[in-house]
C-alpha cells in the first residue's frame, strides 16, 4: 500500500511538472468518457433501468396480430379481455385500458383532458398505491357506477393547486359529473400520457360476444410468480388455438391471427434500442480513437523520459516496478479524463433532455446516475489501463542499460516507438471511417425520407382537435352541425384557402382500421375478409390536405343523413381489390356494425398515415362525417402564411358557438411530419457529431505522429537538402508518408465498415449498407483531412536549414 501511494504522489509530481501534455490527455480523454457518459445516460434510463413499478420484469402487454394483413400488432375486444382475465394460471390480474378525450368544464376555464378509461385491475397490475383518497373499487366497473375519477398529480397540482380538499370533490368531465376519490402518480405517461384516469364500465353490449371484432383495448396483465414471459407466450398460443376454433369467423386461419404477448418495457423500447445501441457503439469508437490519442502523446513523451528511466533502472529499478509506475500515471489521468468527462457529460445530458425526440422513452428520467458514474468510473480506469499499456510495452521490449549508454536516443526503440504509433495512427483512421460511414448513411436515409411525397401537403396547414360531449352532443344533427358550422366559420377566416375534418389524422398517433365487405365478392369459409383503414372526412379535407382527385367525384354536402351512402377510396384499395377493373359506383360496407352499402363514389390518392418510411401501403376508404356519425374531429386548415397565427382566431370562433369547448393538439402539419422523423433525426445528428468529433482526433493523431517523424528525420532531410534534395522533393516525401498510413487505415476501415454497418440494416431507408457513394465520398473527406494534417508538419520540413541541422546533429 505505501508503494501504491508513494507511486500516485510521484505520478502527480510527474503530471503536474507537464501541465501542457496533462491538460491536452485530459481534454482528450474527457471528450471521449463525456460522450460516453451522456450516451450511456440515455441508455440506462431507457434500456437497463427497470420500469418504476413492484418487480416490473412480470408485467406484460397482451395483443392481436395479424400477419396476413400486415398487423403485427393490434388492440383487443372486450370479450378478448374477458377470456384472458379467466387465464389464471398464467396472470394474477389482468387489465384494459382506453384512452379518450374529455372536455373538463365548470371551472375557471374550460380544458381538454387525455383520460384513460381503465379496469380496477390495472393499479393491482402495475402496483401502483395512490398519493391520496384510493383506486377504482371492482364495482365501479359497472355502467352507472363509474362516475369517479382519479387525478393525476399534475393535473391535480395544475388546476387544483394541490388542494387535499379535492377528495370527494365533484367535477365535470364531457357535461358528465365525476367525483374525484384519489390522486394517483403520473403512470404509464411515456406509454399512455393522460391527465385523469376513469372506470371503463363495460356494457353487456360490449361483453356480446358480437362485440369480438370490435378491438380498442390495451391489455396488459401481471404474471404468476412462478410463470416466465415465455411460458406465458406458450400458454396463450394454446389457448389462442382453441379461441379460434370457437370463432372461426372473427379469427379466421388465413388472416394469421395469433396472441403476441410481450414484456412491457421490452415493447416500450423495441423501436429505439437499435438505434441507441448503434450509437453506444459509436461513442466506444471515439472513446477508443481517444485513448488511441493519448497513447501516441505517452509514446512522444516517452522518448524525453528514456534517459531518466534507464537512469532509474541502472539504480536497480525492475522493469516491472517502472512499468508499474507508468501506467499509475497513465491511471491518474484516465481518471482525471473522467472527472472532467463527467462534467462534459452533464452538459451533453442536459442538451440531450432539451433537444432529444419527444417519442424517446423515458427521456425526462435520463440522469447521471449511480450506475452511470459507475460506468464512467470503469471506463477512466479501463482506458487508462488501454493508452498506458503502449508505453509499457515499448519498456518491456527496450534495453535500458544500452539506452543509457546512447544517451536514450536509441534508434532502435526510436523505430519500434514509430511503427507502435503509426499503427495507432491508422487504428484512428479506421475507427473514424466507419463512424463516417455510419453517420453518412444515417444521413442519406434521413434525406431519402425526408423526400418521400405522403400523399398531402404539409406546408401552411394548421391542425387541432375538437370533442364534443355525448351528453349535450347526443344525435347526429346535432353532432355534425357544430362541425359544419365550425368548418364554415374557420373557413371565413382571413388567410383561409380551405378547412376540412377528419377522425384520425396522419402522423397524429390516431389510426381506425377494420374489415369491410364488397358487394357480389362473398367471403370464403376460413377465408379473410378484405381490410383497410377507414376514415370519416368532412368534404373539404381532401382540397384543405391537397391529396389529389384521381379519377369521379370527391364527397360533398349534398352526402349527407337520408342520401344514400357515398364512400371514397385510395387508389391502393382499388388496385389491391379490384385489380384493373372499375371500382367507381361498386359497393361496400364496414364488416363490424352492419352498415348500409355505401357507393364508391371517387379514387383518391394514397396518403402515408403512420410513417414516411412504411413498407405497407394500407388502403383506405373515406366515408362523410354529415353520414357517418362520430363525436371527435381533428380540423386541418391551409393558409397562405403562418398558419400558427391562426389558432387563437380558431378558438375565438369555436368559444362563440360554445365556451366549453376547448381545442387541442395544435400543430402544424409540418410539425407532425417532422415528429414523425424525430428518432431518426436524433440517431443521424448525433452520429454524425461523433464521426466528427473522431474525425479531428484521428487528424490530430496523424499530424502529431508526422511532426515526430520530421523531427527524428530532421538529419536525413537535412542530408538530402544538402545534397540537393529541393523543397517539393521534401514535401513529397512526407506527404507519401502520412497518405501511406491514411491508406493503410482507410482499407482497413472500409473492411470494418462493410461487416459493421450490415448490422444497422434496419436503420437505414433506400439505401444499402454498402452504398458506393457514401463509401467512396467519406474516404475522400478523410483522405483530405489526412493530407492536410501531414501538409502541416511537411511544410515545416521544408524550411530546415540544412547547415543548422546537420550542426546541431
Amino acid at each position: 500500500m505505501t508503494t501504491l501511494i508513494n507511486d500516485i504522489r510521484y505520478a502527480a509530481r510527474i503530471l503536474k511538472r507537464s501541465p501542457g501534455f496533462t491538460i491536452t490527455a485530459v481534454l482528450t480523454l474527457a471528450l471521449g468518457v463525456g460522450a460516453n457518459t451522456a450516451i450511456f445516460s440515455v441508455v440506462n434510463a431507457t434500456l437497463l433501468r427497470p420500469l418504476p413499478f413492484p418487480h416490473p420484469e412480470r408485467i406484460v402487454a397482451i395483443q392481436n396480430q395479424y400477419k396476413a394483413v400486415g398487423l403485427d400488432s393490434a388492440s383487443a375486444s372486450v370479450p378478448d379481455y374477458i377470456d384472458y382475465r379467466k387465464q389464471r394460471q398464467l396472470f394474477s390480474e389482468v387489465a384494459a385500458i382506453n384512452t379518450d378525450n374529455f372536455n373538463l368544464t365548470g371551472i375557471d376555464r374550460p380544458e381538454r383532458l387525455q383520460c384513460g378509461e381503465a379496469t380496477s385491475g390495472l393499479f393491482a397490475v402495475l402496483g401502483v398505491q395512490p398519493i391520496l383518497g384510493r383506486v377504482f373499487t371492482y364495482d365501479e366497473d359497472q355502467p352507472g357506477k363509474n362516475q369517479v375519477v382519479l387525478l393525476t398529480s399534475g393535473l391535480w397540482k395544475r388546476r387544483f393547486g394541490g388542494d387535499p380538499g379535492v377528495i370527494g370533490r365533484t367535477i365535470h368531465l364531457n357535461d358528465k359529473p365525476y367525483t374525484v376519490v384519489g390522486i394517483v402518480p403520473p403512470i404509464l405517461q411515456w406509454f399512455a400520457p393522460v391527465d385523469a384516469w376513469i372506470p371503463t364500465g363495460f356494457t353487456p353490449a360490449d361483453m356480446a360476444p358480437s362485440s369480438r371484432g370490435n378491438e380498442y383495448l390495451f391489455v396488459l396483465a401481471r404474471l404468476q410468480p412462478d410463470v416466465s414471459v415465455e411460458r406465458a407466450r406458450a400458454g396463450m398460443a394454446t389457448f389462442g388455438r382453441s379461441l379460434a376454433q370457437a370463432f372461426p369467423d372473427n379469427f379466421p386461419p388465413s388472416s394469421g391471427w395469433a396472441i403476441r404477448v410481450d414484456s412491457l418495457n421490452e415493447l416500450l423500447v423495441s423501436d429505439v434500442r437499435n438505434g441507441l445501441i448503434v450509437l453506444l457503439a459509436a461513442v466506444g469508437f471515439v472513446l477508443l480513437i481517444a485513448c488511441a490519442n493519448v497513447a501516441n502523446l505517452l509514446l512522444a513523451r516517452a522518448s524525453g523520459r528514456m534517459r531518466e528511466l534507464s537512469i532509474r533502472a541502472a539504480l536497480g529499478a525492475a522493469k516491472w516496478r517502472i512499468g508499474r509506475q507508468l501506467l499509475t500515471e497513465s491511471v491518474m489521468l484516465g481518471l482525471l479524463g473522467g472527472a472532467a468527462g463527467v462534467l462534459f457529460g452533464s452538459w451533453g445530458v442536459s442538451l440531450l433532455v432539451k433537444s432529444g425526440p419527444q417519442q424517446l422513452p423515458r427521456l425526462d428520467e435520463v440522469t447521471i446516475d449511480g450506475r452511470v458514474l459507475a460506468f464512467t468510473f470503469a471506463v477512466a480506469i479501463l482506458t487508462g489501463i488501454l493508452f498506458g499499456l503502449a508505453p509499457v510495452v515499448q519498456l518491456a521490449t527496450s534495453n535500458l542499460h544500452d539506452l543509457l549508454k546512447q544517451g536514450g536516443r536509441g534508434a532502435a526503440g526510436s523505430l519500434r516507438r514509430h511503427r507502435t504509433r503509426s499503427a495507432l495512427v491508422i487504428v484512428e483512421v479506421a475507427l473514424s471511417l466507419v463512424l463516417l460511414v455510419a453517420a453518412g448513411l444515417l444521413l442519406r436515409s434521413f434525406a431519402s425520407l425526408q423526400k418521400v411525397d405522403p400523399g398531402f401537403r404539409a406546408q401552411n396547414v394548421l391542425t387541432f382537435g375538437l370533442s364534443l360531449p355525448p351528453a349535450q352532443y347526443s344525435t347526429q344533427a346535432r353532432t355534425s352541425g357544430l362541425f359544419h358550422a365550425v368548418l364554415d366559420r374557420v373557413d371565413a377566416l382571413p388567410g383561409v384557402t380551405a378547412a376540412g375534418a377528419v377522425n384520425s389524422l396522419p402522423f397524429s398517433g390516431d389510426n381506425s382500421s377494420g374489415s369491410f365487405l364488397i358487394e357480389g365478392h362473398a367471403v370464403p369459409a376460413g377465408g379473410t375478409a378484405p381490410h383497410a383503414d377507414q376514415r370519416i372526412v368532412s368534404p373539404g379535407y381532401f382540397r384543405a390536405m391537397g391529396i389529389p382527385l384521381l379519377r369521379g367525384r370527391l364527397l360533398s354536402d349534398a352526402d349527407r343523413q337520408g342520401s344514400p351512402l357515398a364512400v371514397v377510396i385510395d387508389d391502393a384499395l382499388a388496385q389491391e381489390y379490384w385489380k384493373g377493373k372499375d371500382p367507381l359506383g361498386q359497393h361496400l360496407r364496414r364488416a363490424s356494425d352492419g352498415a348500409p352499402w355505401a357507393t364508391v363514389a371517387g379514387i383518391v390518392g394514397h396518403v402515408q398515415h403512420n410513417a414516411l418510411d412504411s413498407k405497407l401501403r394500407k388502403a383506405t376508404f373515406y366515408g362523410s362525417y354529415l353520414q357517418q356519425p362520430t363525436q371527435s374531429l381533428q380540423f386541418v386548415v391551409h393558409t397562405a402564411g403562418d398558419p400558427m397565427l391562426l389558432a387563437n382566431a380558431v378558438q375565438r370562433e369555436i368559444a362563440s358557438l360554445d365556451q366549453d369547448l376547448p381545442i387541442f393538439d395544435v400543430k402544424t402539419m409540418d410539425q407532425r411530419v417532422a415528429a414523425s422523423l424525430a428518432n431518426r433525426r436524433f440517431a443521424a445528428w448525433l452520429l454524425a457529431v461523433f464521426s466528427f468529433i473522431a474525425m479531428l482526433l484521428a487528424a490530430v493523431g496523424l499530424y502529431g505522429v508526422m511532426t515526430q517523424s520530421v523531427l527524428q528525420r530532421s538529419r536525413e532531410i537535412g542530408v538530402r537538402m544538402a545534397l540537393g534534395a529541393q523543397s517539393g522533393d521534401v514535401l513529397h516525401m512526407i506527404l507519401r508518408q502520412g497518405a501511406i498510413l491514411a491508406a493503410a487505415g482507410l482499407v482497413a476501415g472500409t473492411l470494418g465498415a462493410l461487416v459493421l454497418t450490415s448490422l444497422m440494416k434496419s436503420l437505414l431507408f433506400a439505401v444499402s449498407p454498402a452504398d458506393p457513394l457514401t463509401f467512396a465520398l467519406v474516404a475522400a473527406l478523410l483522405l483530405a483531412v489526412a493530407l492536410v494534417a501531414t501538409w502541416l508538419p511537411a511544410r515545416r520540413a521544408t524550411r530546415l536549414d540544412p547547415v543548422n541541422t546537420l550542426r546541431y546533429e
